[in-house]
């Protein structure tokens, strides 16, 4: 896989706890911040899709009216 080199800033606290964990995983800096962006990145991608499908399907009338969900929550009080 072709790397480039970034960099950005970042809070000195969160520096230190990066480092205190790489070390405590015997990993370097590079692979946990490679880690969380690959983990944040597919996070944000998998939402992305799920929103994008629900307006396609809302575009396509496929949801529940507002009368219908009232209909069903007043079956959920408690009396």
């Amino acid at each position: 896989m072709d790397k480039q080199t970034i960099s950005f800033r970042m809070d000195a606290e969160k520096v230190s706890a990066l480092d205190t964990l790489a070390e405590a995983l015997e990993r370097d800096r590079s692979y946990l911040l490679n880690e969380a962006v690959a983990n944040y990145l597919e996070v944000q991608s998998w939402q992305i899709e799920h929103i994008k499908s629900s307006l396609r399907q809302a575009d396509a009338g496929q949801f529940v009216g507002h009368e219908a969900v009232k209909k069903m929550t007043r079956k959920w009080k408690r009396e």
